[in-house]
């Protein structure tokens, strides 16, 4: 796949939960352009096309980006707040998945722009069910504009 047919950006950190969310799109035939990176560093490296990533053609938007908040290097608000705040990239729907219910956390991320706010399930069938409605609902539900 090239980084140019990506469709769903999953930013996370935790290889388990990376490898569910993988695994349950797969079962809906929604992973096949799903591209995956472990920290908000390498997350904004591909978004704005620098680094390891800086041939990628950064026009091509994904359709959506699962973001984590709890992340090493640069956190996911960080990593919203630079999409949000850029002209060209803040009409990306961006989904924050999360095991914070902290307040402080969903009301800055909301304020900044998400688009929605997912606390992840803690038991993996809960998981499997709340990734399957929001693949379906990001990839074949929702319209985005490809500006």
């Amino acid at each position: 796949m090239s980084y140019d047919e990506v469709e769903i950006l999953l930013v996370e950190d935790n290889m388990e939960d990376a490898e569910l969310t993988i695994y349950t799109l797969s079962k809906i035939n929604l992973a096949n352009h799903l591209f995956h990176v472990k920290d908000g560093a390498e997350a904004l490296d591909f978004i704005f096309g620098k680094g390891e990533y800086s041939e990628r053609q950064i026009d091509k938007k994904p359709k959506v980006i699962l973001l984590d908040i709890k992340m090493p290097k640069v956190d996911g608000i960080e990593v919203l707040k630079k999409i949000k705040d850029n002209v060209n990239t803040r009409s990306i729907p961006v989904v924050i998945m999360t095991s914070s219910r902290e307040e402080r956390d969903i009301y800055t991320s909301y304020n900044l722009g998400v688009n929605s706010y997912v606390v992840k399930p803690i038991h993996s069938d809960e998981f499997v069910k709340a990734v399957s409605e929001l693949g379906l609902y990001w990839l074949i539900i929702n319209q985005t504009s490809r500006d």
